[in-house]
């Protein structure tokens, strides 16, 4: 809010009009002041505890509400598994009554019984079918309106026929399908008893599709479609549901019922249960049992029904509350308004002196916290002036030292160029502009060597010491070049102050180095590595066991190479070695390394490669190297070789050990008819002086040259 709105020499009325019309015009300012934000927070905090109040009278009234629902769910449950099992009693009796009416004798005409069975229309009006089954399960007769019995077909295997004959009292089958229409059907079996005896089963089948039971159930629901009745056997398979679709499968069909199937299975199907012993954030869900069917009657009424007038309720007084909050909030913004009015003025001081005008004496003489307020200002504002009169100072002379520097400075914090020399800027083709504020890893050559570069940078300077790398920068052109970068940290003890880099370019220098120890480790003829950068390799895998391990090393001797030197000249054997070490260059991957270790011995260290594995790339290379032909002078001359390999394993000692077991596989390759490749442990033995048997094995060498 601006300062001149309260100011102490407007009127009262006219202060209040400026104020109403800056609210009106420019609300999101006036969000932004103190009084805002005090206001604010204050309706947050009666908001959030008035909210909260009403949430956990609403949770409580749920809770309550619920656990109401639950027991007269339950009551209601009860009542309609007391109708079903009336039901049930009312078929078994009905079934007892004809059943007395047979005895033994009747059974033995089947004629007799079928026409007794047809005039009993009260089963008939009860039973969908009616059948007699003798003593061993043959239906003798059999009245039915769908065929779902034959006459003549046994029952004995039916768990309901051996209840009912093995123990004397009625049975009630599972659901299952019909036989003939694939109907969901019940069989209700009542035992024929004469002389003490069972003799026979009068049965009745009930479809559960058209049967009376879903009737009922249609009736006794209360006509509200968030209420579901289904009834399911022992085992949980539906046996009435409103949907005939869903009968004879699994109450986890259901999807009301999913949940509560768990449940009920896991506390092992218990017939009986408390009120609110299921669980359905859907619905809330009762079942009582039938004892003599061994039925579960289900009803699942929807929780958001029974909860509506709560939360309609809850709604209103949320409504209420915030109504309330926001006639709270006006009245807490003007009176925070009256409070602050001295606030004003002291900000509009502040803002002079911020923006170059007023002086020390321009702050405003006031009481209590604003009084303070003014006066730390006051010193903040003084103390400021020092600081950047001191730091002007710094900054000129720190330039003067910065512009006579012969290598690039720069500072850096929060790995940001805060600072940078004119030489900075030239060394990377850059305005200063276009540096500051830039982040420190936009110079680099790539965004990896940075973050290569980075971790050892920051634990150098953590510990106070110097930091000194060779790394790779790109000038604003896109030209890479090598720089020598020394960054060193500003406050030993705080590595957050920054740090000062330096850095020129030394480009020629590695260069130059890089090309020297190329050198140092490479074949001036052929390219290829010398003995000690060969040994090098080797050292390197050596030490990385078992990690480096399978690797082998291939030692190569030259068959027929000195009766080149001898009668084509040095000049046709340089070539010679140039171009076998090609053909073993190609030959190989690049993984591999080739190396001349003198005269005609060339070696190859595989990296991967099993003892198998390399002599198959030993026989690749020698084959490469027979098929060489140099045309010198008129002649073509070609050569051979002989090769040794050598698996790296524990057994070696060193690389020394590791080089003399392929030297010495390559030997048994030299001596055993050359033009071969031999490996160590086939042709372990009695090891001759190298030198000596390459002597030897070289005499021929000049009578074998090829024209």
């Amino acid at each position: 809010m601006d300062a001149d709105l309260f100011a102490e020499d407007q009127p009262p009325r006219s202060r209040w009009s400026a104020l109403a019309a800056r609210l009106t015009l420019r609300p999101a300012a006036w969000m932004t002041t103190l009084k805002a934000r005090l206001a604010a927070g204050a309706l947050a905090a009666l908001f959030a505890g008035m909210a909260l109040t009403t949430w956990q009278m609403a949770e409580v009234a749920q809770r309550q509400l619920l656990a109401q629902a639950e027991a007269r769910e339950h009551v209601a449950a009860e009542q309609l598994v007391a109708v079903v099992g009336h039901r049930v009693a009312e078929y078994q009796r009905a079934l007892r009554v004809a059943a007395l009416g047979l005895d033994a004798a009747s059974l033995r005409e089947p004629k007799r019984l079928a026409a007794r069975l047809r005039a009993e229309t009260v089963l008939r009006s009860v039973f969908s079918d009616l059948f007699v089954a003798d003593g061993d399960g043959k239906v003798l007769a059999l009245v039915s309106s769908s065929a779902a019995l034959r006459p003549g077909s046994s029952i004995a295997d039916r768990p309901y026929f051996r209840q009912a004959v093995g123990h004397g009292t009625p049975a009630i089958s599972a659901p299952t399908a019909g036989p003939a229409s694939n109907d969901p059907i019940v069989i209700f079996a009542q035992p024929i008893v004469d002389g003490g005896s069972v003799r026979g089963v009068l049965g009745g089948a009930i479809h559960l599709v058209n049967h009376d039971l879903i009737e009922d159930l249609a009736e006794l629901h209360d006509g509200d479609d968030s209420t579901l009745v289904a009834i399911t056997d022992d085992a949980g398979t539906l046996i009435a549901h409103p949907q005939s679709a869903l009968l004879l499968k699994d109450m986890a069909a259901e999807p009301r019922l999913a949940a509560v199937a768990a449940q009920w299975r896991s506390a092992g199907r218990p017939l009986l249960a408390e009120p609110g012993a299921w669980r359905s954030r859907r619905d809330v869900v009762a079942m009582a049992g039938e004892p003599a069917s061994g039925w579960h009657l289900w009803r699942a009424t929807s929780r958001a029904q029974l909860l509506a007038p709560l939360i309609d309720a809850r709604s209103r007084a949320l409504a209420a509350a915030g109504g309330l909050a926001g006639g709270l909030a006006a009245l807490l913004v003007a009176f925070l308004a009256w409070q602050l009015m001295p606030l004003a003025r002291l900000q509009r001081r502040a803002a002079e002196l911020l923006n170059g005008g007023g002086g020390a004496d321009d702050w405003p003489v006031a009481h209590g916290e604003i009084g303070a307020l003014a006066r730390t200002l006051r010193h903040v504002w003084v103390e400021r002036s020092q600081a950047e009169l001191f730091n002007a100072q710094v900054m000129r002379k720190l330039s003067s030292v910065m512009s006579a520097s012969p290598v690039g400075l720069a500072f850096i914090r929060d790995q940001r160029f805060e600072l940078v020399s004119a030489e900075c800027c030239h060394l990377l083709e850059r305005q200063e502009q276009e540096l500051l504020g830039v982040q420190a890893q936009r110079v680099f050559a790539s965004d990896e060597e940075y973050e290569r570069m980075l971790p050892e940078l920051q634990r150098t300077l953590a510990t106070g010491n110097t930091f000194v790398a060779e790394v790779q920068m790109r000038r604003a052109n896109g030209s890479v070049f090598w720089a020598r970068l020394l960054a060193r940290p500003v406050a030993a003890a705080d590595i957050g102050e920054g740090s000062i880099w330096s850095l020129y370019d030394a480009s020629e220098q590695i260069v130059h180095r890089h090309r020297l120890e190329h050198a140092a480790a490479h074949d001036a003829l052929t390219g290829v590595l010398n003995r000690k950068g060969f040994e090098k390799v080797l050292a390197t895998t050596f030490e990385g066991q078992p990690d480096t391990r399978p690797a082998s090393v291939v030692m190569i001797d030259l068959d027929h190479f000195k009766p080149i030197n001898d009668s084509a000249g040095h000049a046709a054997g340089d070539a010679m070695l140039r171009a076998v070490a090609q053909a073993m260059g190609a030959s190989v991957r690049a993984s591999d390394s080739v190396a001349r270790l003198g005269g005609d011995e060339f070696a190859l260290m595989l990296a991967g490669c099993n003892a198998e594995r390399a002599l198959a790339i030993a026989e690749k290379v020698r084959h490469a190297i027979t098929q060489l032909s140099l045309d010198w002078e008129g002649r073509r001359l070609s050569v051979g070789a002989s090769l040794g390999v050598a698996e790296l394993g524990a057994r070696h000692g060193g690389v020394a050990a590791w080089l003399a077991e392929a030297d010495a596989a390559c030997y048994a390759a030299k001596r055993g008819g050359r033009g071969a490749v031999r490996t160590a442990q086939a042709d372990a033995g009695p090891e001759p002086a190298p030198a000596e048997s390459r002597e030897r094995a070289g005499h021929d060498d000049r009578a074998e040259l090829l024209h």
